[in-house]
């Protein structure tokens, strides 16, 4: 991978990392603020997502060593509408997984054809994110709504 590419392809895998850290706060925090008779499976999924994010996050940082780069110690943006609402938390969950894709489907343009293994780990996680996004969506509608809660986000 040619030295300028190489700097592009770490800073989506940085700003992937730091994503990834902000959805194990995120999940962490949500899993806090769930009540009532769903609570348990509610917070059980909630505490997968951020083991889920932790790992993300582990297999971006050691991406960015493999290449011979520093890792960020800094942590994404936190969605947070300060709210007991669990809609509005999947809400807002969903927002951050279709944020994610986005940077996983970024780093897929960067080393498409470039390096196998880099394309094979930014494919695998675009398939995760869009299942994902996917189970958000479904989370979010009302009993017996077929129809999608939101459009899936553009290619």
């Amino acid at each position: 991978m040619a030295e300028m590419e190489k700097e592009e392809v770490v800073s989506v895998l940085n700003r992937i990392l730091e994503a990834e850290l902000a959805g194990v706060v995120r999940y962490t925090h949500y899993s806090l603020l769930v009540f009532g008779f769903g609570r348990i499976p509610i917070v059980s999924w909630l505490r997968e997502q951020a083991n889920e994010s932790l790992l993300h996050a582990q297999q971006a940082g050691e991406w960015i060593t493999t290449l011979g780069a520093y890792p960020s110690l800094a942590i994404g943006k936190l969605l947070d509408s300060h709210t007991f609402d669990t809609a509005a938390m999947l809400r807002e969950s969903l927002e951050a997984e279709n944020a994610a894709l986005k940077l996983y489907r970024e780093l897929l343009a960067l080393v498409e054809d470039r390096s196998v293994a880099l394309e094979e780990f930014a494919r695998q996680m675009i398939q995760i994110e869009e299942l994902h996004a996917g189970e958000v969506d479904k989370m979010l509608r009302k009993p017996g709504q077929a129809a999608a809660f939101a459009p899936p986000p553009k290619a």
